[in-house]
């Protein structure tokens, strides 16, 4: 069986494995594969497989992530463990998980453990922890990546099918690259980082590790969403994927300005992997990558290394020698830089931007090399700061620029070492990455992880590009009901019938006539209320938005499989002596009682 998120989903809906069977064999493949530097503790397996077995009896089948095992960066919160940051002095006890690992539990994941990472997320090699180097199931020479390294090799390994990461510089994506699997660097605030260690918080992301691009869009649909805990958190809604579109242009740096260090191997591999996107119909668009390269720069040259500074200067001041050596001496220069140089920084950093914008305005996506070249272990160990320099090349820029990016297994090299293309687009495209993603993974026929396990074959999807927005309805203008005819007279279409996450409660406003208010809650605190999502233009949507009276208005709703739409929600403020209908779990069926009494 190919292993993906999807296929456990799916076997366990069907009942031909359970939660629990596939719990089971993850700790049972965690224990075969015996490397104790993937993990920095692991939950109890026997409270695990309870907690699969109890989500087997609540009728949770239809959650998104139904009993689909998970592991979590240990600079993750997740209650019940350490987090240690791979730092035995820093680490503390959180009462709560974070919001990310919160949302993944209210869909249907069980968290198997934390993993193994750079210290304080400080590395793109996956060498620099107390807790040992993880090995590259791939190839055991090379390093594993960083800084999400065990979080990287537990999805390559087969020891779970999905892991959360973060990314700062490249910790989401060059771990992807080197253990042949997919890393999806959402666009930033996409996903709150409430319960995140920080490395630097203002360009801090927590990012998803999977051996496909389906499983990962479920798991970024399934966690994604504002959070009043995240101060940096926005409201970015994730549209759907959809088919590979007709015309796509491609950005391609101009002759001679990729950088690979001299290995033949991956610069091969890059023109063989552009190949294939002009077979698959995409246009490839030159662009000038130089400004990219500036904004690089800022980040380990400017004053974002002071943001990593911040977070670990009492220890630095109370006891460096917790610290790893390399991770200090990084550190340490935050403490060196002035505000003026911060400004400085700053205001080069935005006209930077201005011009990153301007080479997306005939361009779709750019399509790079994840990294320029690969290295042992043993090289890391003997050159750490330079290697690992290099190996930012075409990450340390992307959060700086507040893109959105995807890394994809591209090729196996004759040496038997992976390589890998990462495709970028402005912030709030992160769909239509999945989307071509998708097919180039597919049409490339690799193998699945350290194990080479068989592609599945690809969803259909519905084609894109029209200007309809969706949005999600829950009182009177459902189907039948009293107001529908105002979506009519705007031309909406039906789209389906479903429910939200159970993050919501219902209430029946005091107002006349009768109005239903649904409010959100603390994810997985309240009940699944039935809905129906339909699609109108943008001009339609702009009227239908304007005629809503108050106390509603439009915020963004998550519905049962991870989506999030534009819905009817209203403001806490306004249940004041509303009544709770939320058992009823829709306004049809409240509606319904009340005309039989």
């Amino acid at each position: 069986m190919t292993e993906t998120v999807a296929a456990i989903v799916a076997a366990h809906r069907d009942g031909s494995q359970t939660p629990a069977q596939t719990v089971a064999r993850s700790f049972q493949r965690i224990r075969d594969h015996n490397d104790p530097a993937i993990f920095i503790s692991l939950r109890d397996e026997k409270e695990a497989l309870a907690e699969a077995a109890a989500l087997s009896t609540k009728g949770a089948g239809e959650l998104p992530l139904f009993g689909v095992p998970v592991a979590v960066k240990d600079n993750i919160d997740v209650a019940g463990f350490a987090t240690t940051a791979a730092c035995p002095a820093f680490a503390y006890t959180p009462a709560r998980d974070a919001t990310s690992v919160a949302r993944l539990r209210a869909a249907g994941a069980i968290v198997i453990g934390k993993t193994n990472l750079d210290q304080f997320a400080t590395g793109l090699v996956g060498v620099r922890s107390p807790y040992g180097i993880p090995i590259n199931p791939v190839r055991n020479d090379i390093i594993p990546g960083g800084s999400s390294s065990g979080s990287a090799v537990a999805v390559s390994a087969g020891l779970v099918p999905l892991a959360l990461g973060t990314d700062t510089a490249g910790s989401g994506r060059v771990p992807a690259l080197l253990n042949n699997i997919v890393g999806l660097k959402p666009s930033l605030g996409m996903i709150s980082t409430a319960g995140v260690v920080p490395a630097c918080r203002t360009l801090d992301c927590v990012s998803v590790f999977a051996l496909t691009t389906d499983d990962a869009a479920a798991a970024l649909a399934a966690i994604a969403g504002p959070d009043a805990n995240d101060p940096f958190s926005r409201d970015r809604p994730l549209t759907a994927l959809t088919a590979f579109p007709a015309r796509l242009r491609l950005g391609v740096p101009r002759n001679g300005q990729l950088i690979f260090f001299g290995d033949k191997h991956s610069e091969a591999a890059y023109d063989a992997a552009l190949q294939r996107w002009t077979g698959l119909g995409a246009e490839l668009v030159t662009f000038d990558l130089e400004p990219f390269y500036e904004a690089a720069r800022l980040l380990y040259e400017g004053p974002w290394v002071a943001e990593r500074y911040l977070v670990i200067r009492d220890l630095l001041a109370s006891a460096p020698d917790a610290i790893h050596p390399v991770t200090r001496e990084i550190t340490a220069a935050g403490n060196r830089l002035t505000a003026a140089e911060t400004f400085a920084a700053l205001y080069r950093l935005q006209a930077l931007r201005k011009v990153a914008a301007r080479t997306f305005a005939n361009i779709d996506a750019l399509v790079l090399p994840t990294a320029p070249t690969v290295y042992t272990t043993a090289q890391v160990l003997a050159n750490p700061i330079e290697l690992n320099s290099r190996l930012g090349t075409y990450t340390n820029f992307v959060n700086l620029l507040d893109l959105c990016a995807l890394a994809l297994p591209a090729a196996m090299r004759r040496d038997g070492i992976p390589f890998g293309i990462t495709l970028l687009a402005p912030a709030g495209h992160d769909a239509l990455l999945a989307s071509i993603g998708r097919a180039f993974h597919a049409d490339t026929g690799l193998g699945l992880g350290a194990k080479s396990l068989p592609q599945p074959s690809l969803t259909p999807l519905p084609a894109g590009g029209s200007d309809e927005i969706a949005i999600a309805v829950v009182g009177a203008h459902l189907s039948g009901m009293a107001l529908n005819g105002e979506l009519d007279r705007l031309g909406a279409r039906l789209l389906e019938a479903t429910t939200t996450a159970p993050d919501y409660l219902l209430y029946a406003l005091p107002t006349t006539p009768a109005r239903p208010g649904m409010l959100r809650v603390e994810a997985g605190k309240g009940t699944a209320l039935a809905l129906e999502v339909w699609s109108l233009s943008a001009t339609g949507f702009g009227k239908f938005v304007a005629a809503i009276p108050p106390p509603l208005s439009i915020g963004t709703v998550r519905l049962a499989d991870g989506r999030t739409v534009k819905g009817f929600l209203v403001e806490s403020a306004a249940i004041s002596g509303a009544r709770d209908i939320s058992s009823f779990g829709g306004w049809r069926a409240y509606m319904a009682e009340a005309a039989a009494v």
